[in-house]
């Protein structure tokens, strides 16, 4: 399935039948498509938007946020992750709220689905800067 584009998110870019590729939730889950387009949200911004189907019809729990946010997201996960109790914080003034332990060992249980698009986030990335 891909991402509507009869409703007020516009897609520029979408996935085709992420539903067989998220995760361990692959075959099994109520998220369709991802894409990044025309914001429903204010005219002129660029969103991302996770697209749920309920089995009948696009449903309301689908988030959409701006790019920033997005990445925001990323930095934060990645940051908790590769925490240390003296390292410093990312620009985002984090704060743990409870035992980065908890983080780690979902990490260390789902590594086989989180390390390959972390690898593939870190590919991109450095393809992105060579660029001019």
């Amino acid at each position: 399935m891909s991402a509507p584009t009869h409703l007020k998110h516009k897609p520029i870019v979408s996935t085709v039948q992420y539903e067989n590729n998220d995760g361990k939730h692959a075959g099994n889950t109520d998220a369709k498509a991802l894409s990044i387009g025309e914001a429903q949200y204010e005219s002129g911004e660029i969103s991302a938007k996770i697209w749920r189907n309920t089995g009948t019809k696009w449903s309301r729990q689908s988030e959409e946020m701006p790019l920033h946010r997005a990445l925001d997201l990323s930095i934060l996960i990645i940051a908790s992750l590769k925490r240390k109790d003296s390292e410093k914080k990312t620009s985002l003034n984090e704060i743990y709220l409870d035992s980065q332990s908890k983080i780690t060992d979902y990490y260390m249980q789902n590594k086989q689905w989180l390390d390959p698009r972390i690898d593939e986030l870190e590919k991109l990335i450095e393809e992105f800067r060579r660029k001019p």
